[in-house]
């Protein structure tokens, strides 16, 4: 089996896009589409179905993307056996849209030609991010982090993210400049793709048991522009993003972000690394995030459970 094949394939599952993975693999989107179909015909199925708004991954598509995300780490820990001196940082933002993944973009912007690699495990919680920092997999992680202790790894709150309600020009909220969490009590918040077990699924249901909210998770997860086109058509749907997060829509939705205060839910991200790990850019990267670390809020609200 083609390793760069299972890697195109992550990465078109994780973008949406054939497009946009053909921007991160620097190759061409022909590339892409040659080794998609090259591994599918390896493997005797059909991985994604094709739209005109992107790609998204069939049930067999589905079954596979866990057990290639593996074959990837498997070949990382091989390779980095044999040069651990001589290495990029490998850095897991989770999702590449949300406020980390932009704080680390901001650290390259302001270190052009650091030998960084960032990466997305977006099926592994807090847990596995963590084991994955100790066995080497990954250097840092960004995660809501329980209270207690992480053996071996040390951790450092870099980043508050207060949340905002997206809603469609339609939406009965939609005409608000501000909202306090109770205000949202009654109306459908709908975050398709929460996975129990998780950090972020601990974290929105202390949020929706804290204020009385209707978190929905119900459906599959097509992606955020799915998400985002689905809200923009209705006038019932919201969902809930971070300040910092960068998301992207046509003009013709007209979507709004209202400020969620009084008291204001932020998303605590941790900044978890390896202790002792000597990497020099992880030093420069956690030197950086404490430097910009945003003041939170003085309403700021987060679970009990978070560090």
């Amino acid at each position: 089996m083609d390793i760069e094949a299972v890697r195109t394939f992550v990465t078109v599952a994780d973008t949406g896009q054939f497009q946009e993975a053909a921007v991160e693999l620097r190759i061409s989107q022909q590339a892409v589409s040659k080794r998609v179909a090259g591994l599918e015909r390896v493997l005797g199925v059909t991985l994604f179905v094709r739209t005109a708004r992107g790609a998204r991954p069939t049930p067999d598509g589905q079954a596979f993307l866990p057990h290639a995300r593996e074959v990837l780490r498997a070949v990382e820990r091989a390779a980095a056996s044999v040069r651990p001196g001589d290495r990029v940082l490998r850095v897991d933002v989770l999702h590449r849209r949300i406020a980390p993944a932009l704080a680390v973009r901001g650290f390259y912007q302001a270190h052009p030609g650091t030998d960084l690699d960032v990466v997305t495990l977006a099926d592994t919680n807090v847990t596995g991010a963590a084991e994955a920092v100790r066995a080497g997999e990954i250097d840092a992680t960004f995660r809501a982090v329980p209270m207690g202790a992480l053996p071996g790894i040390s951790a450092e709150r870099v980043l508050d993210d207060p949340l905002q309600l997206l809603v469609g020009p339609r939406h009965p909220l939609a005409s608000a400049r501000s909202l306090a969490p109770a205000e949202l009590a009654g109306h459908r918040i709908w975050i398709p793709g929460i996975k129990q077990g998780t950090e972020w699924a601990a974290y929105y249901d202390r949020l929706a048991e804290d204020f009385g909210l209707r978190i929905d998770a119900v459906g599959p997860d097509f992606g955020t522009e799915a998400l985002m086109d689905s809200i923009a058509d209705s006038a019932a749907l919201a969902t809930l993003v971070g300040s910092r997060d960068r998301y992207m829509w046509p003009a013709a939705h007209d979507l709004r972000r209202i400020p969620v205060v009084g008291p204001t839910p932020v998303y605590p991200h941790v900044f978890l690394y390896r202790t002792g790990n000597p990497h020099p850019v992880l030093s420069a990267l956690r030197r950086y995030l404490v430097q910009v670390r945003p003041k939170p809020p003085a309403d700021a609200w987060t679970p009990g459970w978070a560090r």
